[in-house]
């Protein structure tokens, strides 16, 4: 039998964009010091109601036991995991009553006996998939440099949005675009279906046919010649999709909430609306920096609220709406679950808290180059809750 919910998340790079560590089982592709291919493996991570950051049970496993290292540690669940309580039904819960030593040797000792068998990728289905996602064919396009610098020049625009979009390629005549679906004002990860048609027809033109979705809720199209950004960045901001935030406090994750989802307890489009709308300027967001906000309408925590540098959970209490914050969360390779800072807000007043925090955070970082959760990290939790709530009560709500 399967846990009650079981997710896998991969990660291609040393830089973490897939929230591995709060996953059921979170897989690093790396290589070792003889180049060969393999995995450090996560196992016991996951958020909801019990928030919990996964541990490394194996370092570095080669390619070819990964099936079978997997279906060890499924078989370690299904020997001991949880089945009187439809909560503790994780993988995440084994790991945590039984300990990752100890879990760590089960799984050890299952893959012991099953490492030999037929249970393993077939090398044929593995290298027939490859071929789907087979890198482009890039030709050379250093004449990019001069179209790309004189466009930067001649529109400030244009210039901020490929300092803040677009990322460095492995091809140094190309970038990788992050086409942010967080437009000032407007609901977080949302696109209609006159600008996914504009996207797929840009993507063929622009960018070798191919588009991704981030687990920012954004889309990516990896492959982009230089001389291409402009005319690219032209199209995108005539169809709304050109806002120059990824990565800034406006780029948010909120889940549908109370107006769309049957399971929340509180509204999250509306309150991610408001601050995106208080913090709208992209000077005031390049002076803040780097800060992921995520928002949650109910514990499932489907808006990644634990990981997110501040973090909002909807919550009832007698009938009303409140929004609990959490701050220091991450879900990048420094994975850290976000510390609940004291009672919740009112709708009305949760834009004002986010300010505060913010504010907060501008006046005690050393420097412009301290990120929020940099700074978070080095002096806790005190100075916000001081700034929050002064000398009244903080308990939370």
């Amino acid at each position: 039998f399967l846990p009650r919910k079981f997710k896998i998340a991969v990660t291609g790079a040393e830089k973490d964009r897939a929230a591995i560590q709060v996953h059921d089982i979170g897989l690093q592709l790396k290589k070792n010091e003889a180049g060969e291919l393999g995995f450090a493996v996560y196992v016991g991570g996951g958020q909801g109601r019990t928030p919990l950051i996964a541990k490394k049970i194996n370092d570095f496993l080669p390619e070819a036991d990964l099936l079978t290292y997997i279906t060890a540690i499924v078989r370690v669940y299904n020997l001991h995991g949880r089945r009187d309580n439809k909560y503790k039904a994780r993988i995440k819960i084994l790991v945590h009553e039984t300990g990752v030593e100890e879990l760590t040797r089960q799984v050890e000792a299952e893959f012991a006996e099953i490492r030999d068998s037929e249970l393993k990728l077939p090398e044929g289905d593995i290298r027939a998939i490859e071929t789907y996602f087979a890198p482009p064919a890039l030709t050379d396009r250093p004449d990019g440099w001069e179209a790309l610098a004189r466009a930067q020049k001649a529109d400030p625009a244009f210039a901020s949005w490929v300092k803040q979009n677009v990322q460095p390629h492995r091809h140094p005549d190309y970038g990788t675009v992050t086409i942010s679906l967080k437009p000032i004002g407007g609901t977080p990860g949302d696109a209609s279906d006159a600008q996914m048609d504009l996207v797929a027809d840009l993507a063929e033109r622009y960018a070798f046919d191919e588009i991704r979705v981030s687990h920012e809720q954004n889309l990516i199209l990896p492959h982009v010649a230089r001389g291409d950004l402009y005319p690219l960045y032209q199209a995108l901001e005539k169809a709304g999709l050109a806002t120059a935030n990824s990565n800034l406090i406006t780029d948010m994750i909120a889940c549908p909430g109370l107006d769309y989802c049957a399971l929340a307890n509180a509204r999250s489009i509306p309150v991610a609306q408001e601050i995106s709308t208080r913090f709208g300027s992209l000077e005031r967001q390049q002076e803040i920096g780097e800060l992921k906000i995520k928002i949650s309408g109910c514990i499932n925590a489907c808006g990644h609220h634990h990981v997110g540098h501040i973090g909002l959970l909807g919550v009832e209490k007698k009938g009303a709406e409140l929004y609990q914050i959490t701050l220091g969360g991450s879900g990048d390779e420094n994975s850290s679950i976000g510390e609940i800072i004291g009672r919740g807000f009112e709708p009305e007043k949760v834009t004002d808290a986010v300010e505060t925090i913010v504010d907060t955070y501008l006046g005690l970082r050393l420097d412009p180059k301290e990120t929020f959760l940099e700074a978070y990290r080095r002096v806790g939790p005190k100075p916000f809750k001081d700034a929050l709530y002064g000398n009244a009560s903080a308990e939370a709500a």
